[in-house]
């Protein structure tokens, strides 16, 4: 395959952006997105220019790393990473642009990488339990009805990608802080800090930048995990359980 792109190119953070014509020659089908742009990296070099700078790490799909905006789509036209889009899903002479996510609490570091610590804040702000140290409870010991243990794991699937905020018009987060709120607020072992956990997540989520939900659900459709939409209800429905509860208190 012979194909054309049109890649963001930014130096560093504070220097101005713009898309640049490449071109990516004879490659395979069956190679991912990533190899791609490995495989245009290496030219680049050849020519001894500079390398397109994209975050990459476990390339399986797990970590979300690979936030890439591929023809206007948070991941490209798979429903999944970056590093599992494969060049099959497009034809041989097709032009294809990319850049970087696009949200303004992911300020750009160079070229297609991003800064997603806004993602690792608000996780650190809420997303832990308290546990007792020590030996290894008995499993069985506290039991969860099977609903909410299936509910409980669907929102754990969250790899906190950012691919949510990047595709909402609104750069909202709320899918993911949806996400790791519901995770802990649906078994026992995360009520102890149920109340406390919500309200400091959406606090630095608001600090951060990101937008409120309007429902244009563009997160749900561009969630490799796909993490359903409720989340956010929920969301809502434990912020303002847990607003009336710490303004009785």
């Amino acid at each position: 395959m012979n194909l054309k792109l049109k890649v963001w190119r930014q130096p560093n953070a504070t220097a101005e952006g713009r898309l640049v014509d490449l071109e990516a020659r004879n490659i395979p089908e069956d190679c991912s997105f990533l190899e791609m742009l490995d495989i245009v990296n290496n030219d680049l070099i050849g020519k001894g220019e500079e390398p397109i700078a994209f975050d990459h790490d476990c390339r399986e799909g797990i970590c979300g790393t690979c936030s890439l905006t591929i023809d206007g789509v948070p991941h490209g036209p798979s429903e999944t990473t970056t590093c599992q889009l494969y060049m099959r899903k497009f034809k041989d002479g097709d032009t294809i642009h990319v850049e970087p996510f696009r949200a303004r609490p992911f300020p750009v570091i160079r070229d297609l990488v991003v800064d997603r610590k806004a993602f690792d804040r608000i996780q650190q702000a809420g997303g832990f339990i308290t546990a007792r140290a020590g030996s290894a409870p008995d499993g069985n010991c506290i039991p969860v009805p099977k609903v909410k243990a299936d509910a409980a794991m669907e929102a754990a699937a969250c790899i906190g990608c950012g691919a949510c905020a990047a595709a909402c018009p609104n750069a909202s987060a709320m899918l993911f802080v949806g996400a790791k709120v519901s995770h802990f607020a649906l078994l026992p072992q995360g009520q102890a800090e149920r109340t406390e956990r919500v309200l400091k997540m959406v606090r630095t989520m608001d600090e951060e930048g990101f937008g409120n939900c309007s429902n244009y659900l563009e997160c749900e459709a561009v969630c490799p995990a796909e993490i359903p939409a409720s989340v956010i209800s929920r969301l809502n429905r434990e912020y303002a359980m847990a607003a009336v509860k710490d303004g009785v208190s």
